[in-house]
């Protein structure tokens, strides 16, 4: 009698180059990272606002991008040396950029927590899906 093997499915799904294959897997880690951000953010500002260093709501929201951002250096770092590669970084900065500029100045009457907070998740999400996409088809692969 054989033993079969499973492998228990990882989050997110990876390629053996460590890319990861799944773009639903991808912007749910960067969102999930950029939830994770504000939530630390918002246990720092409440703390500074307590001890009287601060009125609660000043944090930049913009620093909840660090752990998405993170997780795209890891999947640069994935893909091998090549235009491809800077090309789709490039595009998916300059387009998330804009858009998570956008969302903040939406958001202007907000306190700074939660304009950067918003901003931060357009950016990780326009970022994501134009790296996910560009990256591949510069490349050339489909999958």
């Amino acid at each position: 009698m054989s033993e079969q093997h499973e492998r228990t499915p990882s989050f997110p799904r990876r390629d053996d180059q460590g890319r990861i294959v799944v773009l639903a897997d991808l912007l749910g880690l960067v969102l999930a990272g950029v939830v994770v951000g504000v939530l630390a953010l918002l246990v720092f500002d409440w703390t500074f606002a307590l001890i009287g260093l601060g009125h609660s709501g000043q944090a930049s929201g913009w620093l909840a991008v660090i752990l998405p951002a993170w997780v795209f250096v890891e999947e640069f770092r994935a893909w091998k040396f090549g235009p491809a590669r800077v090309a789709a970084a490039l595009v998916a900065a300059a387009v998330g950029i804009t858009a998570g500029l956008l969302a903040a100045g939406l958001a202007a009457g907000a306190p700074a927590l939660v304009s950067g907070g918003l901003a931060a998740a357009v950016f990780a999400m326009a970022y994501g899906l134009i790296w996910f996409a560009g990256v591949r088809w510069l490349a050339g692969r489909t999958s």
